[in-house]
């Protein structure tokens, strides 16, 4: 609902907001604030009892009695401690404090009263009882308003209404009242808080600065929807990858919005904002725990070295680009046939990291005359090969062009490694490899015995590895941003089978494992990434639904198209004949793969490739399942080819 009030009305509420949160008053000014209200009231009750005119010999009295009267409350003040809740917060206890305190101070005058003119000596401690009475109510009813009065004040400038978002901030310790003060800092944002949810079990229940503090279990739908609560806050600063999931899981399944706060060390200034909370997304949901990467052997693996990076406008190669620039490297080549994506890297490079220095190439990888003039030129002593076509249901339309790319390109690019004397030549490969079912799939792991090929030839010192993961979130053309797209026009959501399964990680995560494997391996091996659980592809349109404000089924329609040619109902990372050898990092594991014989392989695919375009797709299809025994196409136009003999 937009804002009711005029424009002069929330100009004055922005003021009244500015000043709430530069000055948190301090307790020792409140209760120096209380006393003189003390002395005000005992004024006011002397001038109401002698009709406005005080009596000049009673003047010398009336402030001796007034110290007193202020004195006595200071004390029942101190042992109460009426004073030490913040006045915009005041609560029913804040009131009874003060009730308890003026009332107590009241009774202790009294007696002193009493004392006075029983001991006719004492005159100064006889203050007369009506003038105790009408200081008492002055002074509870000063003391009462000017707090309500504050309180109101406000909450009109926070905006607390009907009309606010109502949201829950998830941690009720130092950041979660940070996070509260933020939130209601700025009327045009609109919050409300309704609560604080803790995991402290000595919290729960209680209320803090008025304000209720419930365990996990609010995050139901029930509560939720009794209490109208829109959005959830996360506000805990040392928070586990899996807590945080957990949370957000919950939150998103009764239909909550999900905010985190940024850690303490992104405030600008020092000083969180609200522009600064983000949305939660999918990493947040399928997030894992942070590597740990050898830093030290990566750094003198890097120190002072030229790197030479293939496909390096595509998601993996930028990122790897982009992690480079944290190591000492004496330059980086960037390589990629893709013109647009190249340049706008090239000034991304330029704005952010100017100490680092590129050379931005465009280049085929497979124009050997092209490549062998790179290496040549630049002596490159580390390779990063991630050029490739990966589109799965492209390639299976084009199997001329995958193996062109995909398996040509890496020859040409091994073999100048060799040529040149290459330190590390190191291949990004695909899960789609392991069996592969797909022309994608099959070209890639022809490029993986290509590399395999070359481990095994003599006569070189080149150290080449492979790795191989999965799906990476966010890439380019992957199903996330299609997702999204698909949810930004309002759907629908197009999956293709209800029980397909597919590995997921970040693309910093993959490209952190890249390097590490790199500089683990010492030639020849194949270096298989943990990528954690399947995820399956119906619930991550769900969750991703759900993450935009939207509700499965209702508000963004699910659509299942059918298996595309060339696509699996889930993936692998191991062949039926291979096994993993744990490694000293507990993500990465190294496959034993079986012995190929490296002369035939390349035999082999050097015919292939010399007598590509003369083969027509379906021949193309089954020399490499020849050469590929476990190539089987579960579907599309290629399912019933076989393999054939290679000259």
């Amino acid at each position: 609902m937009a804002d009711i009030y005029p424009a002069w009305v929330l100009q004055l509420r922005s003021r009244a907001l500015n000043f709430f949160n530069r000055h948190s008053v301090p307790r020792w000014l409140v209760f120096l604030a209380d006393l003189g209200v003390v002395f005000v009231a005992f004024l006011i009750a002397y001038i109401l009892r002698f009709n406005f005119i005080i009596p000049e010999d009673r003047i010398g009295i009336f402030v001796w009695q007034g110290l007193i009267a202020t004195t006595v409350y200071a004390i029942f003040a101190v042992v109460f401690k009426s004073y030490s809740g913040l006045v915009r917060h005041t609560t029913l206890t804040d009131i009874t404090l003060v009730f308890i305190v003026t009332t107590c101070s009241a009774a202790a005058l009294i007696i002193f009263s009493l004392i006075g003119n029983w001991l006719h000596w004492a005159d100064i401690l006889a203050v007369p009882q009506s003038i105790i009475l009408i200081h008492y109510v002055a002074v509870s009813v000063l003391l009462f308003v000017g707090r309500i009065f504050i309180k109101l004040l406000f909450l009109f400038a926070t905006g607390t209404s009907k009309n606010k978002k109502r949201v829950l901030i998830y941690g009720a310790g130092e950041l979660g009242f940070v996070v509260k003060r933020v939130v209601l800092s700025d009327p045009r944002y609109g919050f409300h808080v309704s609560g604080f949810i803790d995991d402290d079990r000595s919290l729960q229940g209680k209320k803090i600065n008025g304000i209720n503090v419930y365990g996990p279990s609010a995050l139901d739908a029930k509560f939720i929807e009794k209490n109208r609560i829109e959005s959830l806050i996360i506000a805990i600063k040392a928070l586990s990858v899996d807590k945080k999931s957990a949370i957000i899981r919950s939150a998103i399944a009764v239909g909550l919005e999900v905010l985190d706060t940024p850690e303490v060390d992104k405030w600008l200034a020092g000083q969180l904002r609200m522009p600064q909370f983000r949305r939660v997304d999918l990493e947040d949901l399928l997030g894992r725990e942070p590597i740990n990467l050898d830093i030290q052997t990566i750094k003198r693996g890097l120190a002072e070295k030229t790197i030479l990076i293939t496909g390096a406008a595509g998601s993996i190669g930028s990122e790897i680009t982009r992690q480079l620039t944290s190591f000492q490297c004496s330059s980086v080549i960037l390589v990629d046939q893709a013109e647009t994506p190249l340049f706008y890297l090239q000034n991304e490079l330029r704005e952010k990291f100017l100490d680092v220095r590129f050379r931005i190439i465009p280049a085929d990888v497979t124009n050997i005359e092209r490549m062998e003039y790179i290496f040549s030129e630049y002596k490159p002593h580390i390779v990063f090969h991630a050029a490739a076509y990966k589109h799965v249901s492209l390639m299976e339309e084009n199997p001329h062009e995958a193996v062109r790319v995909n398996v040509g390109g890496t020859k040409i690019v091994s073999e100048l490694a060799i040529k040149f004397g290459i330190e590390k030549f190191v291949m990004i490969s695909t899960d789609k490899s392991v069996n592969p079912s797909s022309v994608m799939g099959a070209s890639k792991r022809l490029c993986e015995k290509v590399v395999q090929s070359r481990a095994r030839q003599k006569g070189h010192t080149t150290q080449f590895i492979i790795t191989r993961f999965g799906n990476v979130m966010g890439s380019n053309g992957s199903v996330i941003p299609i997702f999204a797209k698909q949810i930004e026009n309002g759907g629908p959501v197009t999956v293709t089978h209800p029980e397909v399964y597919r590995y997921f990680m970040t693309i910093p995560e993959a490209c952190q494992l890249v390097l590490e494997a790199g500089f683990m391996g010492q030639g020849g091996e194949i270096f298989v990434f943990d990528m954690g659980q399947q995820v399956k592809i119906a619930d991550l349109a769900k969750a991703m639904i759900k993450l935009s404000g939207f509700i499965p089924d209702k508000d963004i329609q699910i659509v299942y198209t059918g298996l595309r040619p060339g696509e699996k109902l889930y993936e692998e990372l191991l062949t039926d004949g291979e096994h993993t050898i744990p490694t000293h990092h507990d993500k990465i594991k190294k496959a034993h793969v079986e012995e190929i014989d490296g002369r035939v392989v390349m035999e082999r695919i050097d015919w292939l490739l010399k007598d590509l375009y003369s083969l027509c797709a379906c021949e193309v299809v089954q020399v490499m399942k020849d050469l590929i025994p476990e190539y089987h196409t579960t579907n599309g136009k290629f399912k019933g080819a076989k393999s054939a003999t290679v000259k």
